[in-house]
């Protein structure tokens, strides 16, 4: 799949609906209620091609918090629009399937699919059980690729926590082309039960700055150009209790 961007500003955004965004000095920031996310997503470099692609690095970061403390409630889903001008290419590149890290920690997931490896970061989950403490595990975020069919490329992004009990976490993520104004791809992730529905991601980074070599050449897992003066994305996320946050990003760069 080409021309389209920010894939995982989709995994770094954990956006939502329906509420205003408001800039600051780090990121954007969602409200709604009690509940609050703030996110960055950011690329390189930010001189590019006005009409050819080019290499880029992505690198996304967010934290989600209750503004009165309380246990968060738990993402479902996360759905992101992403720019046209903007590609995830990853044709001739290994292919994981998810059978072979759904069970599996940190160390042997990276032995069993490290070749297809695009990406990796950090998060950290909250779990709480009724009449018990909060329970915090951090966790490295694996992301693969899972391969391309009928026209959709699948992600799997993997997490591994040891508490309350050791268990493996797989998102998986579908990216599939749309038209829509200035975006050009739909990026769905859907995140499975933590802790049987009682854990809650706190926080996350995530890089991604893949090149590797097909049919004797040099490519980039993604590449841009810039046309415009600038590259967008908007995302919606969906939480357990119905709650549902917005916002979107737009990050300048210079066309050459």
């Amino acid at each position: 799949m080409r021309k389209y961007l920010m894939l995982l500003m989709a995994l770094g955004a954990l956006l939502g609906l329906t509420v205003g965004a408001l800039s600051t000095a780090s990121g954007e920031v969602a409200r709604s209620g009690n509940l609050e996310i703030e996110v960055n997503g950011n690329f390189s470099p930010k001189t590019l091609p006005k009409h050819k692609m080019a290499p880029i690095k992505l690198s996304a970061e967010g934290k989600i918090k209750t503004l009165d403390g309380s246990h968060l409630p738990a993402l479902k889903e996360f759905i992101l629009e992403s720019d046209k001008n903007g590609a995830i290419n990853t044709k001739g590149y290994p292919v994981c399937k998810q059978s072979k890290i759904q069970a599996t920690d940190t160390k042997h997931a990276k032995k069993a699919c490290g070749s297809a490896l695009i990406g990796t970061g950090q998060t950290d989950i909250e779990i709480l059980f009724e009449e018990s403490s909060k329970i915090n595990a951090h966790s490295e975020l694996l992301v693969f690729n899972g391969g391309v069919r009928g026209g959709v490329t699948t992600l799997f992004i993997h997490a591994y926590i040891t508490k309350p009990v050791p268990s493996a976490v797989v998102t998986t993520v579908t990216i599939k082309k749309i038209h829509k104004g200035p975006f050009g791809l739909l990026s769905i992730a859907k995140i499975p039960k933590i802790a049987g529905g009682n854990g809650s991601v706190k926080n996350f980074s995530l890089t991604i700055n893949k090149k590797f070599t097909y049919r004797g050449k040099r490519v980039s897992v993604l590449t841009a150009s810039c046309p415009s003066g600038k590259l967008q994305a908007h995302g919606t996320a969906v939480f357990s209790d119905g709650t549902r946050l917005s916002a979107g990003f737009v990050r300048p760069c210079k066309g050459t």
